[in-house]
């Protein structure tokens, strides 16, 4: 057997194809005027509400994941709607997720595989990922996050105001290097198991400089050097049980402090805190709602999923079978429920969040 016959290098790699280095993306998608004015308008209010000059409460709200960018555009142009109605006592920012992290198999998500047919058309994926957040920045609507893969938020992260790190990827030394860097407020999620530490230890990191392998904007391979992400903060998402309840929230804000951290807290709606059912959503809301209402004062967002229709679908063979307004992934509460939801909140809290503002954070 000849050297060239015994392979060392890419045993396991069937092709690789070159992806269009990020400068590339943006010269043909670029940021606009009225689009960086809607991203620095959202970084900037939701850093205000971290740093408790800003009374209002964010919610992270939309789709679990986007898998059709004219839907999504529907949905915006609602939450516009909404956004303006309770704006005085709720701030809220569009959830676009495109990469979806899978426990074992699944459709990873529009950027993977925008042709939801396994053949993983990523350019395309990329590009039609900044399209959609192009026209909803363009519209005035600030946008939300995950960022899974480290390299994507070269192409896309300067039209997002809010990122989260998943509960899979919290522990992920690369993914807290990466969210050191990142120019938007992060929301690290809880371990899947439910525990805060996890996450404590991702924010006491995120806070510091980290040097790590990237690439830049020409698509180089390039060492990263960051100064820390000052507005970190801990999403509570559940684990093995749920853990919006008052006493998990007071042991939170007491972990936090005696790490010297801010006790800023973002409840999610969904995953394990409804038990992956859209109609606990609701009374998750609701029950955090009533704490803030008894004194609380460190819970200063949610995360709800939400679509224009209730509920979730596979995906059928043929596309043309899909449900419109419905969700691939998890299930989501309907557009009817959301609005109700978020107007019941807006005046439940209208007379009670003035008075959380402070000169500074909360201690």
């Amino acid at each position: 057997m000849t050297m060239d016959e015994k392979r060392i290098d890419n045993v396991n790699v069937i092709s690789q194809e070159i992806l269009p280095p990020p400068v590339v993306v943006k010269e043909r998608l670029p940021l606009t005027d009225k689009a960086a004015q809607t991203v620095l308008a959202g970084r900037q209010t939701l850093q205000k509400i971290l740093d408790r000059q800003d009374h209002r409460i964010f919610l992270v709200v939309g789709p679990c994941s986007i898998h059709n960018p004219d839907e999504a555009l529907q949905y915006a142009q609602r939450l516009k709607k909404l956004a303006e109605a309770v704006g005085d006592t709720l701030y809220l920012v569009m959830r676009v997720y495109f990469e979806k992290p899978r426990t074992t198999t699944g459709w990873k998500g529009l950027i993977n595989d925008p042709d939801m047919d396994d053949t993983f058309h990523i350019e395309k994926g990329v590009y039609k990922a900044r399209q959609l957040l192009l026209d909803l920045a363009e519209m005035g609507i600030p946008t939300a996050t995950e960022a899974l893969d480290p390299i994507m938020p070269q192409y896309l992260h300067d039209l997002i105001s809010w990122t989260a790190i998943g509960a899979r990827t919290t522990e992920s030394q690369t993914h807290r290097e990466m969210a050191s860097g990142l120019s938007t407020p992060v929301g690290f999620k809880n371990g899947t198991d439910g525990s805060l530490k996890t996450a404590i230890n991702a924010l006491m990191s995120v806070s510091r400089p980290h040097s790590f392998l990237g690439i830049d904007q020409k698509g180089q391979c390039a060492v990263i050097r960051t100064r820390g992400n000052l507005y970190s903060h801990i999403v509570l998402r559940g684990g093995n049980r749920p853990n919006y309840d008052a006493s998990t929230i007071s042991a939170c804000e007491k972990e936090l402090l005696q790490s010297q951290l801010p006790p800023n807290i973002v409840v999610d709606c969904s995953h394990a805190n409804s038990n992956k059912d859209p109609a606990q959503q609701p009374v998750v809301l609701q029950d955090c709602l009533t704490q803030i209402k008894e004194g609380n004062r460190s819970i200063i967002g949610f995360m709800v999923e939400s679509n224009l229709n209730w509920g979730n679908q596979p995906i059928p063979s043929d596309l043309r079978d899909l449900k419109p307004g419905v969700s691939v992934t998890d299930a989501c509460i309907d557009w009817s429920t959301t609005q109700s939801m978020l107007e019941s909140a807006g005046r439940m809290l209208k007379d009670v969040l003035p008075g959380r503002v402070s000169s500074g954070k909360v201690a």
